[in-house]
């Protein structure tokens, strides 16, 4: 099962695998809030950047990440045969891990906060596009 919380809310038993999956760790997160880091699936700081400055609505925004989710990348186009396109081996992986048992997905954004990136990468997992 599929869950979403913020980082800084209480890990609870029925969290299970704790993922944080943010650009950054935070200043002063006490290891023990997550049990694993994966940058890589946050936005980019350019686009997080926009959106917190208001340069960028939430549903431009939303289309932006999970472009930024599927891009190919860098070494991609090194490899003529087998291509990483983006993230979705790690989507699979976190999907599959989801069906097996729990697994939270984790940011900074408030608990209740209306729009964040774990909802777009929770739709993302729970879509047929991994």
């Amino acid at each position: 099962m599929l869950h979403t919380k913020s980082v800084h809310s209480k890990p609870a038993k029925k969290d299970g695998l704790r993922v944080l999956v943010a650009r950054f760790r935070g200043r002063g997160l006490p290891a023990d809030r997550y049990d694993v880091w994966m940058p890589s699936l946050g936005p980019s700081e350019a686009l997080l950047r926009s959106f917190l400055d208001g340069k960028v609505d939430w549903r431009s925004f939303a289309k932006c990440y999970r472009e930024q989710l599927f891009a190919p990348a860098a070494l991609d186009g090194e490899n003529h045969t087998i291509k990483n396109h983006g993230q979705k081996f790690t989507l699979r992986l976190l999907k599959h891990l989801a069906r097996e048992g729990d697994v939270t997905l984790l940011c900074h954004c408030d608990e209740d906060a209306e729009h964040c990136h774990r909802f777009v990468l929770e739709a993302v997992l729970g879509s047929k596009a991994v």
